[in-house]
């Protein structure tokens, strides 16, 4: 899809507090293999702070450095891996009443790790279809502090990391431009994270397996890992390959490329390999020591690029996430102006 006259405007960041790898393997919750093999150096973690409480101070943050006022934000779109809230939760309802919000558009998208890119797809046609809306707010927030949780290992090639994010959107300029954005699905591989137990809640019998149990038993019954491996390689590649060209670019057009924060072999032969661009070109070095937040992480990353001037006017990025299902969203946006938190 090409996108015109739509810009990220501004980005707010909440990342509580960090912990290192070596103290995850001095409390015995992750082992030296694992952390040499995956490279990843460290999450953050939130204790008991709600999920949904980083996303209210996130988007106040992303509201104080925005131009727009809070009262022409016309929509806010809300998305989640993790625990929000009890049953009856409306997390873009607790949002904005925190905010001091009247009514707008709302929507809270279970999109899993996709979240925040299926977000910008959204907003995109906020504003540029027939609702007109001048100004979009993303939101989202994960806190995956939990004695069933064990962050380091539990996320398969991923540590789970506790924070939020979010993004003002908006019609006219800011930060970066919006130049394309796709999205695709793989349904061969929809059991690899849902697995092969009963549909109704009341289906199965006893504890069910965990997310890396179902992942091997998908293996076993389904699909060689070798197999799964290069077809979602191919089908991320073709979800991007449709974005550079709607932005007219080439891949070795791209300043930057940045993925979810995954251990450094599957950033560099899902993604990096693939279009044939060094290790150096991803934003894997600041990402290994953020961990893995949800459908934030690449907003993340594109809020300290900007924050530390490691972009510029002119350089273009390519943003690439993936969830459940199997789907993938790639974006590609322009750096136009640095502002002036930027230091």
């Amino acid at each position: 899809m090409i996108v015109e006259d739509v810009y990220i405007e501004s980005l707010g960041v909440v990342l509580p507090e960090w912990v290192s790898a070596e103290k995850a393997i001095a409390d015995g919750l992750w082992d030296v293999e694992g952390q040499q093999v995956s490279g990843l150096t460290g999450a953050y973690t939130a204790g008991d702070t709600p999920a949904m409480a980083m996303a209210v101070t996130a988007a106040q943050r992303a509201l104080e450095r925005s131009r727009f006022s809070f009262d022409t934000i016309g929509s806010n779109i809300h998305s989640s891996v993790n625990y929000q809230g009890p049953d009856g939760t409306y997390p873009p309802g607790y949002i904005l009443r925190e905010l001091g919000a009247e009514s707008i558009s709302v929507m809270n998208l279970q999109q899993g790790c996709n979240g925040m890119l299926s977000s910008l797809e959204i907003a995109i046609g906020q504003i540029t279809g027939a609702a007109g809306i001048e100004a979009v707010l993303l939101t989202t927030g994960e806190n995956f502090t939990s004695p069933e949780i064990n962050r380091w290992v539990d996320g398969g090639g991923l540590v789970l990391s506790d924070g939020a994010m979010a993004v003002v959107v908006g019609g006219s300029g800011g930060i970066a431009q919006v130049r394309s954005v796709n999205t695709g699905i793989l349904p061969a591989l929809e059991k690899l994270h849902r697995g092969d137990g009963s549909l109704l809640a009341h289906g199965d019998a006893g504890e069910p397996p965990s997310m890396i149990e179902r992942i091997e038993r998908f293996y076993e019954s389904e699909m060689p890992m070798s197999e799964m491996v290069e077809r979602i390689a191919l089908f991320d590649l073709s979800v991007i390959h449709r974005s550079l060209v709607d932005a007219g670019l080439n891949a070795s057009d791209i300043a930057k490329v940045i993925p979810v924060n995954m251990n450094r072999h599957m950033v560099e032969f899902s993604v990096m390999t693939p279009l044939g661009l060094p290790m150096s070109r991803s934003s894997w070095d600041f990402g290994k020591a953020v961990g893995h937040v949800g459908g934030a992480d690449v907003f993340i990353t594109l809020e300290h690029l900007v924050r530390t001037r490691e972009v510029t006017p002119g350089d273009h990025l390519l943003l690439v996430s993936m969830g459940p299902g199997w789907i993938c969203t790639a974006a590609v946006v322009t750096i136009v102006d640095l502002p002036s938190w930027a230091d």
